[in-house]
């Protein structure tokens, strides 16, 4: 009775909604699914359930769950087409800050990931399952910023600044410790019990390691990150 109740609920919701807001409802119940479970591991039955609305409704926005994955792809990325990459740090590029520049496209990035751990989660799992869509993203939106970096990069050479980085190597080494912080943070250690360290203070760090190299990036008092130590063994 009461299963009976619930899914005369969901009808009734699933009427009152729009077939945008439901398009869209869809979506976000699918990338949540798909980020705890895999793209393979999830089944368009599921992602309905979760939904409220039937198999039939998700297929009737969606004709494969292929196209419905593709479309929570291009749902993130479009919210990037229109921006470049280096739009964040407009300012500092125009006072060739080179600092400021890597300082703040760090702080950006790792902003976005903890503001949207699902969604990072959901293209880990594209990029293990080797998923074609893990590519289509990398061409929406990855590329893109290192086109935009590396362009900045090498008119900054031409101007006789950077003259010891080749510019794809320092773009990778730097989006690497980016990433490797995040999925860090986002993925094992969500309570930061190893390293208690803020967006800025690693932006930071991450810059003066790119910038000057591992031994020449002092730790000061003031900036030195918290790492939890664990208790000290008797010798009892």
């Amino acid at each position: 009775m009461q299963l009976q109740k619930r899914s005369t609920a969901n009808t009734t919701n699933s009427a009152r909604m729009s077939g945008e807001d439901r398009h869209l409802q869809i979506l976000r119940v699918a990338m949540r699914l798909f980020s705890q479970r895999g793209f393979r591991g999830t089944t368009t039955k599921e992602i309905a359930l979760a939904a409220g609305v039937s198999e039939a409704m998700v297929f009737r926005h969606f004709a494969t769950k292929e196209e419905l994955y593709s479309a929570i792809l291009d749902h993130k990325a479009c919210l990037h087409d229109s921006l470049d990459p280096l739009q964040a740090v407009a300012q500092a590029i125009a006072a060739r800050d080179d600092r400021a520049v890597f300082e703040g496209l760090a702080l950006e990035a790792l902003n976005q990931h903890d503001c949207d751990p699902e969604f990072h989660r959901l293209l880990l799992h594209s990029a293990l399952e080797e998923h074609e869509l893990a590519q289509m993203f990398w061409e929406k939106v990855v590329r893109r910023g290192y086109r935009s970096l590396r362009g900045y990069i090498r008119a900054r050479q031409r101007e006789g600044a950077l003259k010891d980085f080749e510019p794809l190597v320092l773009i990778r080494a730097f989006v690497g410790m980016i990433i490797h912080h995040s999925m860090t943070n986002n993925l094992w250690d969500r309570k930061q019990q190893l390293l208690k360290i803020s967006n800025q203070a690693a932006a930071r760090l991450f810059t003066d390691i790119l910038l000057h190299g591992v031994v020449a990036a002092p730790v000061t008092a003031d900036r030195r990150p918290k790492v939890t130590q664990g208790r000290k063994r008797s010798n009892r």
